[in-house]
């Protein structure tokens, strides 16, 4: 993108963004992209870019592991290993297998099923491809700690051999020597010490003479000399060899190793950006937590609709100060190209300006914005951006100089793909001519079919935003009984710049405030009144908006808890209805099935008897009986259903069930194991044994009945 001025990046604060970006980098890789971002222009480089910070941040949101927590930063090494006849160290190995290893992770973690749940993400390794014979190359010939292994050459595991065997040759016949010279009182308290890498005594130095040997050096003091002696010069001698011919094996090894791994450099390189690339993708998922930033739709079309939309830095400030941030809701397009905002001065446009400004630069970074998902964006060529200052009176003239300076150049290079940006349009200049210009400039760039944002104070402009195709009106809302901004952005009508009621609240004199009222022009006082009017009516009637969306939201709650509760119901009583139904046809259905059988079994005797009047009587007694069991069985379930048995002994007055008929009565008197019990209006005598006592469920919530 082509940005106008060079401080454009500045002024919108886009080097803050990437500033914080850097911050959550963890490899110079990612740091360095980060402080070098790119503004794009063509979609099919913005839209993977937007669709990978996305993917990235559902894991930070849903809590899921990548694979990309090992930070390494291997540029230095990875340089090295592309010149020829440089040798890598073990420990510069290492890195390399930790990068191959961290590489493998990666693509492993990408199954078939993660390559399709995040596509955009998978991109980053869909060229290249992961090799293990790096990794199976240094595993041969460095171990964990980066020391080159015994088993890396035979002479070298030769040299270590006859190396182990002199030194534990040394130091057997050291401690001989050490002993006998403690017994001769020549060494001092620390005994012995290595110096030049070879081992020697800690003489006294006024025994040194007395022992024969090479003097190494003497103490900071000169109390202690420190000698070699002659016993072990010749095994120190050849230590010192074997020692030099295994550095030189290990340097063999380790540039051959060097050599072998040179030719996989460029796909070191690879697996080195793809590190980096990662890395750069989470921080920005990071930052993008940040400021609560989402997915917008892009288009290849030059258009901002931007809903719900909050400058990021401003929203990180004031999640810290556990403060609201105030959206803003904006669409610029074809009919609408250029909004015009006016309002008391700190009432947010500057805010409403740097804001659009900056989540179109972010977005084109390939960068979540601060913004609903439902908000759409175009691309732009070129961004131009001119914030006056206004505020010094001793440089009015050159202010206004590099004002028209600046609108020069925005009129001669803006086009279709041109977002601009405009505070205080026309300030620094009488207000009449300068406004006059202001209506000229705004003209100019509307027939360019630029696409941008101008604040001013000026009334002309706000008149004119209604009348040229194109160009529409825009204020900042605010509250003029408490005198406060509401930083709230209505679009589609101009708002006053409330000079008196500020100059009422704060407590101006009357006369004063009248005095000014009577120096401005009738039919701009008017206007300027009927605005301040108007919103406050337009504030009042969203506020009853407001009030009566939550009437409306809680009567549809309401609603729908009440349908709820009706379906619910209705399901139960249905659920009880088809109880009802399969209990009464088990019923018939067990019936029916014991009937079925006992058929079956009068046929087999048929056809088996010859005796058929017999059979007819069993026949005949079998159906009786059914019958009478179920008459049985049917006046058992209304006894059940009525009362409840009790193990209480049987005495006079009881209520009673006769087991052998199921009839209920009660016990008018008892005579030895004989009863009588009075059913109905009949005395029944029957045995005490075949009476259970029961009582009446009236507790359980029965009705009572003696029927």
């Amino acid at each position: 993108m082509k940005l106008f001025p060079a401080s454009a990046i500045q002024q919108l604060e886009f080097d803050k963004i990437k500033l914080l970006l850097a911050g959550h980098c963890r490899t110079e890789y990612a740091r360095d992209k980060a402080e070098n971002l790119r503004i794009h222009t063509k979609k099919e480089f913005i839209e993977p870019e937007l669709q990978q910070a996305y993917e990235y941040k559902l894991f930070f949101q849903n809590h899921l592991y990548f694979p990309d927590d090992v930070v390494i930063n291997l540029a230095k090494e990875l340089k090295m290993l592309s010149i020829e006849g440089s040798v890598l160290t073990g420990s510069q190995f290492l890195l390399i297998k930790k990068l191959t290893i961290a590489i493998q992770q990666i693509f492993r973690w990408f199954d078939n099923d993660r390559r399709v749940a995040f596509p955009s993400l998978s991109l980053v390794i869909s060229e290249t491809y992961y090799e293990k014979v790096m990794s199976q190359m240094i595993d041969e010939v460095v171990d964990e700690e980066g020391h080159v292994k015994d088993t890396a050459s035979e002479a070298l595991a030769d040299i270590r051999l006859r190396l182990y065997r002199k030194r534990n040759e040394l130091r057997r016949l050291f401690d001989r020597i050490v002993s006998k010279m403690n017994k001769q009182g020549f060494l001092a308290e620390i005994e012995e010490s290595f110096m030049n890498g070879r081992r020697v005594l800690a003489v006294f130095a006024e025994q040194k003479r007395m022992i024969k040997g090479i003097l190494h050096g003497e103490s900071d003091s000169r109390r202690t000399a420190f000698i070699e002696p002659e016993e072990t010069t010749g095994l120190n001698n050849e230590i010192f060899s074997l020692e030099n011919d295994e550095r030189r094996e290990e340097y063999r090894i380790l540039q051959k190793l060097t050599k072998d791994v040179r030719i996989y450099d460029s796909l070191l390189r690879t697996y080195h950006g793809i590190l980096g690339e990662y890395d750069f993708i989470r921080a920005k998922a990071r930052l993008a937590m940040d400021y609560n930033g989402n997915m917008p739709a892009v288009h290849d079309k030059a258009f901002v609709k931007l809903v719900n939309g909050c400058h990021p830095l401003l929203f990180i400030y004031n999640e810290k100060q556990q403060k609201a941030t105030i959206p803003v809701t904006v669409t610029l397009e074809d009919a609408s190209r250029i909004l015009v905002i006016s309002g008391p001065n700190a009432g947010g446009k500057t805010v409403t300006l740097k804001t659009v400004g900056l989540l179109q630069m972010m977005l084109q970074s390939g960068l979540l914005i601060s913004c609903s998902p439902e908000s759409e964006f175009g691309i732009f060529k070129q961004l131009m951006i001119h914030i006056g200052d206004t505020q010094s009176l001793e440089f009015e003239l050159s202010t206004y100089s590099s004002h028209l300076m600046n609108m020069k150049y925005f009129m001669e290079n803006a086009s279709g793909k041109t977002l601009f940006f405009i505070d205080e349009l026309g300030s620094g200049s009488d207000p009449n001519l300068g406004g006059a210009f202001a209506e000229v400039i705004m003209e100019e760039l509307a027939k360019k079919h630029a696409i941008g944002i101008v604040t001013t104070h000026y009334l002309n402009l706000k008149v004119m935003a209604n009348k040229v195709q194109g160009i529409m009106n825009g204020a900042m809302a605010f509250d003029e009984k408490n005198l406060k901004p509401l930083y709230r952005l209505i679009v589609g009508k101009p708002g006053s710049s409330y000079t008196f009621s500020i100059a009422e609240r704060i407590g101006l004199h009357h006369s004063l405030i009248n005095k000014a009222k009577q120096l401005v022009d009738e039919d701009h006082f008017s206007l300027d009144k009927l605005l301040n009017r108007t919103e406050q009516d337009l504030q009042q009637v969203q506020v009853e908006r407001k009030n009566l969306d939550k009437l409306l939201k809680e009567n549809e709650k309401l609603k729908k808890e009440l349908e709820q509760v009706m379906n619910r119901e209705r399901h139960n009583q249905q659920m009880e209805v088809l109880r009802n139904q399969n209990k009464v046809s088990e019923e018939k259905l067990s019936y029916i099935k014991d009937m079925e059988r006992k058929l079956k079994a009068i046929v087999v005797e048929w056809k088996r008897t010859d005796n058929k009047d017999a059979l007819i009587k069993m026949i005949h007694s079998l159906l009786f009986r059914q019958q009478e069991k179920q008459v049985v069985e049917k006046q058992q379930k209304k006894i059940d259903k009525r009362y409840v048995e009790t193990a209480d002994p049987v005495k006079e007055g009881d209520k009673v069930k006769m087991t052998a008929n199921r009839q209920v009565g009660i016990v008018i008197k008892i005579r030895g194991k004989k009863a009588i019990v009075q059913v109905g209006a009949v005395p029944i005598t029957v045995d005490a044994t075949d009476l259970v006592v029961i009582k009446d469920k009236v507790g359980e919530g029965e009705t009572r009945s003696d029927n």
